[in-house]
Parts: C-alpha cells; sequence; structure tokens
C-alpha cells in the first residue's frame, strides 16, 4: 500500500477501496439491468429470419451494407466487438473500467489493464494497443497515486506486447481505471460466446473466489497475494490453448460470475450447461471467507439473475454464491478441453427453460 497522503498532507496510508461504494468487476451494473437498457438498440430479426433458442439477430444480419462486417456485436452481450477488415483480417475492439480492487495503486493498475486485454483473448484475438480510461477525484487523492495506477498499467501491457498510446481522464468523484484496446483476430478461428455445442467439454482457466476474498481486504485491509496474482495473470497463454486445441465458443469470467457468464453462453448457443461444481478450482481462503460472510452485493444479484434458469441440484446456497462471485480479471471459459487445465463440466442439449445444471 502506498504511503502517500491524500491532498490534505496527511501521511496515513491510502486506502483506495475506501474511496469506491463497489470494487472491481463487482461494481458492474446488474446483469438484468443491463440487458434491459440495450434492449433498444438491437434491431428487429429481417423478414423471413428464424433464430435459434436465446438468440438476438446480429446487426449486420438485420441491416445489410457496411454492417455486415460487424461480426460481433450487442446482440449476445459478447466480450469484445469484432469488425471484418478488407484483407482478411478482423479488427476486436472493446473497453473495460472499474473502480479499485485493492488499495495498492500499481496492482490494481496491473490487474485493470489484464482484465481489459482479457477482453480481446476470450475472443481469441492479440492485443495491439490499449488507451488509458481514468477517473480521479484529483482534489481527494494525490496525483503520485494515479501515476502508480498508469505505471501497473503499463508493466502488464508490455508483458503482453501491447503498446499504451495514451487515452482520457477525468476528474470523478471515485477513483476509476481501465483501458480501451483494439486487437487483430483471424475471422475464421473466432472464439464467441453463442458458438457452444451439445457434448462439449467445459473448461475454466483460471480459480473462482477473488471476489470473496477482495470483498474481505476492503472491508479489513489484508491482502491476499496470491489473489492479485491470479487478477495480474494474462489469459493470452490459455487464450491461445484454446485455439490450438480448435475450440470456438469461449468467454472470460468476470463481474457476472461464472454462472451468469455460463448461463449468456449457453443461452447464445441454444444449449443448457451442467456444472461439476466439485471440479470447480477455488482460491486457497476464499471458501473461509464465504462462511464469514464476505460476499458482494455483485455476486448476490448475479445468483437472483441466473435463480429462474438454474437447476441447482443438491447445491448448498455456500456453494451457489461461490460459483456466482464476482470475479475481477478471471480465467477463460472455454467450450473444450484445454490440456492443464481443469474441465468443470459439459454442454448438452438445450432442457427448456433451463440454462445451467449444477450436478
Amino acid at each position: 500500500m502506498k504511503t502517500v497522503g491524500p491532498a490534505t498532507g496527511s501521511a496515513a496510508p491510502v486506502r483506495l477501496t475506501s474511496y469506491a461504494r463497489g470494487g472491481g468487476c463487482a461494481c458492474k451494473i446488474p446483469p438484468g439491468e443491463l440487458e434491459a437498457m440495450v434492449a433498444g438498440l438491437l434491431p428487429p430479426p429481417s423478414p423471413g429470419q428464424t433464430l435459434g433458442p436465446g438468440q438476438d439477430p446480429s446487426p449486420g444480419q438485420a441491416l445489410g451494407g457496411d454492417e455486415d462486417r460487424l461480426l460481433v456485436g450487442l446482440d449476445d452481450g459478447d466480450d469484445a466487438a469484432v469488425v471484418r477488415t478488407g484483407d482478411g483480417t478482423a479488427v476486436v475492439s472493446t473497453a473495460d473500467f472499474f473502480t479499485p480492487v485493492v488499495d495498492d495503486a500499481r496492482d490494481w493498475g496491473r490487474i485493470a489493464a489484464a482484465n481489459a486485454l482479457s477482453d480481446v483473448y476470450a475472443m481469441g484475438g492479440r492485443p495491439l494497443v490499449g488507451l488509458n480510461l481514468l477517473g480521479w477525484p484529483r482534489d481527494v487523492l494525490p496525483a503520485e497515486l494515479a501515476g502508480e495506477v498508469l505505471a501497473g498499467a503499463l508493466d502488464v501491457a508490455r508483458a503482453a506486447g501491447c503498446l499504451v498510446g495514451g487515452g482520457h481522464s477525468i476528474d470523478s468523484p471515485e477513483p476509476l481505471y481501465g483501458m480501451a484496446v483494439t486487437g487483430l483476430v483471424d475471422p475464421d478461428r473466432l472464439l464467441r460466446n453463442d458458438a457452444g455445442r451439445p457434448g462439449v467439454p467445459l473448461t475454466l482457466t483460471k480459480p473462482l473466489g477473488v471476489g470473496i476474498l477482495n470483498n474481505r481486504h476492503k472491508r479489513t485491509g489484508e491482502v491476499f497475494a496470491h489473489a492479485v496474482a491470479v487478477m495480474a495473470a494474462l489469459n493470452d497463454k490459455a487464450s491461445a490453448a484454446a485455439l490450438e486445441a480448435g475450440a470456438v465458443c469461449a468467454t472470460d469470467v468476470t463481474g457476472f460470475g461464472l454462472l451468469g457468464h455460463l448461463h449468456k453462453l449457453a443461452r447464445a448457443s441454444g444449449v443448457t450447461a451442467v456444472v461439476d461444481a466439485a471440479a470447480v478450482p477455488v482460491l486457497d481462503g476464499a471458501r473461509e471467507s464465504l462462511r464469514a460472510g464476505y460476499v458482494s452485493g455483485g455476486t448476490r444479484r448475479n445468483l437472483d439473475w441466473v435463480r429462474p434458469h438454474l437447476d441447482a441440484g443438491r447445491a448448498g446456497e455456500d456453494q451457489l454464491q461461490l460459483l456466482a462471485d464476482a470475479q475481477t480479471s478471471g480465467g477463460l471459459l472455454v467450450a473444450g478441453e484445454i490440456p492443464g487445465h481443469p474441465v468443470i463440466g459439459e454442454l448438452v442439449p438445450a432442457v427448456a427453460g433451463t440454462t445451467l445444471v449444477i450436478r
């Protein structure tokens, strides 16, 4: 934690998480509310167009013309937009930012950059350039801390081989940081959330539990170095391994939790996802922290959102909250078997009214 006082000149350590109501991807707008906001932006189906279960029309299908180049847009809430260029490649574009998830400014920058880059990896792409997105309460927190955030992000971007080309900043009541990232992807080797098929296993490339540990960190000041390491780790190798294995369907697990993102994948693909709860990897200390009550409001909202579509089997409430835990810079969830990572379930033919089954 940086021992630099705020603008008042005090020498007290700055706890960045105390300046934000939420933290990390747990501060996302709840998924149900978000879907209602963007519903009016989707065009109606074209005459005669037949949609699969849970599928919305893509802008290209509905509008024609230049919009045909938009391979991935709003329709299924995928991780990034993908636009076909004229030379056989496609551009991946995304933006992601959030309030402090940890108190250490440099670590927050590292985590936020890894999280933004993850959207490109989740589409099977390679990031090229990132732009900083910074909101800073300049009359409350020192500029030196903002510099630490930016430096941490630059460290991770460099490790990813991604340039950082400036960005945009505002004076805001809460500290905010993230990146807008542009990358390239082969349009014939996309990882999409609507391409899942029955009979395919599900692989998760990072353990769950960072949301619970982050919530404990925010409330107590305890530092969980292993959770920071997981959040700051890039998903580049996992993305490359998914493509090498022939996967065509993936997403990353962030603020909507494993269950929320898997629900979106299953709904978009017209399948049902079966999760083997015992096979899901969990960070050390997460279960104990959950039992102690360190559960974010975002996690509870995630679970409430998927309940109408969930067959929980014998899973208890603690297990469900863990599976719905709002992750920050989580792993890739891949429809396919990825060497070195646990298989946590499979996709099966659609069960009416149910996208998720826990066993």
